[in-house]
């Protein structure tokens, strides 16, 4: 069977054509954004197993046009997608996209460099460092997580990422003083509030999870993790003869958007040795505005601490900021050195930082130039107005909420999230009231017109409202209110 022709033009990276298939799909995207409240903001008739029988059950035999294969997307794939840069989408967190977070990945994209160490590419090494320093200069990190300071900074693609390289740290740390057979007794600690990814990387990092102390918070402390709690379980765990390890502060928890005293569980922390680590994946964002540093206040005392920009600061999927105090810590539990992977003849007087030692894989994307695009092009204070914005549109809706004396609120909010739902009333118990907000959210959700997510709270069935999507403006924040009375008023009637 004789071969059949190739043409060389279509594999290789000819800029004739990369440039006009990349316009095309830029071109693409800009039409989509411009439709995209067209779009219901979820996928309306998706079931389990529905959205791939549409597409063929072997891949084509021969290549087909980039226009053909665009055709499809917008056929086959929008309609099945969850329109996460919709301006009416409220859900989890957001993932922030914007134009400069889109130039910097297709400069990341297009340069196509795999910086894992100093020499397979110095610039992406060192421009990473200045942009970590830079983030941590606009949160108000202490100097002690700055490269100047003897720490420094590492780009990850999220905090599972963070928190599972932190716990290999803090176990190896811990490790050395008492011995591999230590790793048995060893404990974590964290909220009743902390995101799952934290047990996660700790049974990653061979913690028995058993040895998991996942303890309880109230309302009386807004839902953040009281120190006084932290120290009874852990003088408990002492006089059994464990061996506290590591202790997760967060600042803006997923749920509620709750905020853990990072000052008093960092003395904790100190008292009995333990890594602590504060995980602001959400609200670190925040911390660029001086009136949001406060929440911050105490991180001298921490380990690491840990931020996605591709959460509320305008940068494409994935990046995550991860500083540690104490860098030697981090790259001895990760570091590799085989020979294929050495600078040799890199020279000078300053021993190059080799990051594949800071993170779990060996390959990395050239992330630090997307941020440094975000950052060069909306400048820190435009980033500021850009998060007070979201506050403000988040203020509204939870004074609007507070005025109707069907909802109420259940947590004051923190940040731009706001955590209601309908009230309880005379003769219904708490399950009927629960079935109402359950009804409330899939009503709503349902119809295509905006796109919201809940949270348990004390046994309570609670709705979430995130606002921080880039295209989001204060007329989406009105009219998913109106959209919301217009369901509860189907539900329980008028006020």
């Amino acid at each position: 069977m004789g071969s059949l022709p190739l043409d060389d033009a279509l594999f290789s990276l000819n800029p004739d054509t990369f440039a006009e298939e990349s316009t095309a799909v830029v071109d693409f995207l800009a039409r989509y954004y411009r439709d995209i409240e067209r779009y219901p903001v979820m996928a309306l008739d998706a079931k389990p197993g529905s959205i791939r029988k549409v597409f063929p059950d072997a891949a084509p035999e021969t290549g087909e046009s980039m226009d053909r294969i665009l055709d499809d997307v917008q056929r086959d794939v929008l309609p099945g997608l969850t329109h996460w840069q919709s301006p009416s989408f409220f859900a989890y967190f957001q993932a922030n996209a914007s134009g400069a977070g889109f130039a910097g990945e297709m400069l990341s994209t297009g340069l196509n460099v795999v910086p894992f160490m100093w020499k397979a590419s110095p610039v992406a090494t060192e421009l990473e460092q200045v942009v970590v320093d830079w983030m941590a200069g606009l949160l108000g990190l202490p100097e002690l997580f700055c490269f100047a300071g003897g720490g420094g900074g590492v780009l990850h693609g999220s905090t599972c990422e963070a928190v599972v390289c932190t716990l290999a740290a803090a176990r190896d740390r811990a490790i050395s003083r008492l011995g591999h057979a230590a790793i048995l007794r060893m404990v974590v600690y964290s909220s009743d509030q902390t995101h799952a990814t934290f047990q996660k990387g700790a049974r990653i990092v061979g913690i028995p999870p058993a040895n998991f102390r996942v303890l309880h918070t109230t309302a009386e402390s807004g839902y953040g993790l009281s120190a006084d709690t932290v120290r009874a379980a852990v003088e408990e765990d002492v006089a059994r003869g464990l061996v506290p390890l590591y202790l997760c502060a967060t600042v803006g928890t997923t749920g509620l958007g709750a905020i853990d005293p990072v000052r008093e569980l960092g003395q904790v922390a100190r008292c009995y040795g333990m890594w602590l680590h504060i995980d602001a994946a959400y609200a670190g964002s925040a911390a660029i505005c001086p009136e949001f540093r406060c929440h911050l206040d105490g991180a001298e005392l921490a380990d690491s601490v840990s931020m996605n920009p591709h959460k509320w600061f305008l940068t494409n999927m994935d990046c995550c900021c991860l500083w540690v105090a104490d860098p030697t810590a981090l790259t001895s539990a990760l570091s590799t050195d085989p020979e294929y992977l050495k600078n040799v003849g890199s020279g000078g007087d300053v021993s190059p930082i080799d990051y594949k030692d800071w993170q779990i894989a060996l390959s990395r994307r050239f992330r630090a130039i997307k941020l440094w695009v975000v950052l060069r092009r909306y400048g820190a204070a435009g980033m500021r107005n850009y998060i007070r914005r979201h506050v403000r549109m988040a203020e509204w809706f939870e004074l609007a909420v507070v005025a109707d004396e069907r909802f109420e609120v259940v947590v004051p909010r923190n940040f731009s999230l706001v955590c209601f739902r309908l009230r309880p009333r005379l003769g219904i118990d708490d399950d009927e009231v629960d079935g109402l907000n359950r009804q409330l959210l899939a009503a709503v959700n349902a119809s295509g017109r905006a796109f919201m997510t809940h949270f348990v709270m004390d046994g309570k069935f609670v709705i979430r409202l995130a606002v921080g999507g880039a295209m989001t403006e204060m007329r989406h924040v009105r009219d998913v209110w109106e959209l919301l009375k217009e369901k509860a008023n189907e539900l329980v009637g008028g006020s």
